[in-house]
């Protein structure tokens, strides 16, 4: 049986994925599955740089804004439904494609997700409501008594890491940390990673020039309209964070877009970071598919 493979084409944000994406999707007749964990929102739209109705056209897509932001979501829910989509497409394609630059649903897909605890709701509203109340400092606090091991690791200046952490330990009564065993499953298809990059100054051209783009295609009143929404996870996101502070008061808009552009540019070096763990990826210009092709060939893919 010839082996089926899942091509990952990844990168720091605006590094050109989905032309990319597009172009060898095109070219290998197959279909693409988005490893972005926002474009899975359907209200998200600018702020996401999701593709365009044109782009979603000349290729199948699959999780671009399949649910809403007021719906509960996470790695654990993408996995699932990836690898039971996986099975129906790769009856037709022997190459499907999964792009995006969310590492964590890259992971999960690839290697899988530790299975964890389904949340009470009420446990994740109040939480939720401390989180406002209280401070992040506090449950930061609350976390490090609880679960010193997973704090060693974790991004503690991330809400959501925190807040997850002690949902499971509130459910539970366990340490995060206990449930997380980093065990890879085993999966019906081979994965073969691309990483997209660009010279430092070039991508931070291109993300800065992305956000000037988004702030002309409507970002701003896309913010107002999600204001009442934002105390929700979905939105607890580089673009939109930004522009509820200067709704708030708390910014003039040239601050916020300046904000915006920074942490963009420092979320693309935290997403460089992770996919470096990827060993064997075949790293590649944009510009570059030639060398792609050059590359499956020899690996006997195409």
């Amino acid at each position: 049986m010839k082996k089926k493979i899942l091509l990952i084409i990844t990168g720091p944000t605006a590094v050109g994925k989905t032309d990319f994406a597009i172009e060898v999707a095109s070219a290998l007749k197959t279909e693409i599955i988005s490893a972005d964990s926002r474009q899975i929102y359907k209200e998200l739209r600018i702020g996401t740089a999701r593709p365009t109705d044109e782009q979603l056209l000349k290729v199948p897509h699959h999780f671009i804004a399949c649910c809403s932001i007021h719906e509960y979501y996470n790695a654990s829910i993408y996995e699932e439904a990836v690898i039971n989509l996986l099975k129906q497409l790769f009856r037709n394609n022997d190459i499907v494609i999964l792009t995006g630059g969310s590492g964590l649903y890259i992971d999960a897909v690839c290697f899988g997700i530790d299975d964890l605890p389904t949340i009470d709701p009420k446990i994740r509203q109040e939480l939720s409501e401390r989180l406002k109340i209280e401070g992040l400092e506090v449950l930061r606090n609350e976390l490090r008594q609880i679960d010193p091991i997973y704090c060693q690791s974790a991004d503690l200046a991330n809400p959501k890491r925190v807040l997850k952490a002690l949902e499971v330990y509130t459910m539970t009564h366990r340490p995060y940390s206990s449930f997380l065993t980093r065990k890879a499953k085993k999966r019906d298809f081979e994965p073969v990673f691309v990483v997209l990059d660009l010279p430092r100054n070039e991508l931070h051209q291109r993300i800065n020039r992305r956000v000037d783009q988004m702030i002309q295609a409507g970002l701003v009143e896309e913010a107002r309209s999600l204001f009442p929404f934002r105390h929700l996870n979905a939105l607890n996101t580089v673009g939109y964070k930004e522009l509820f502070d200067y709704l708030d008061g708390k910014f003039e808009l040239d601050d916020a877009i300046e904000l915006i552009k920074r942490n963009t540019r420092r979320y693309a070096r935290r997403q460089l970071t992770w996919f470096r763990k990827y060993n064997d990826a075949l790293w590649l210009n944009p510009n570059e598919m030639d060398k792609l092709f050059a590359f499956l060939k020899n690996i006997s893919i195409v």
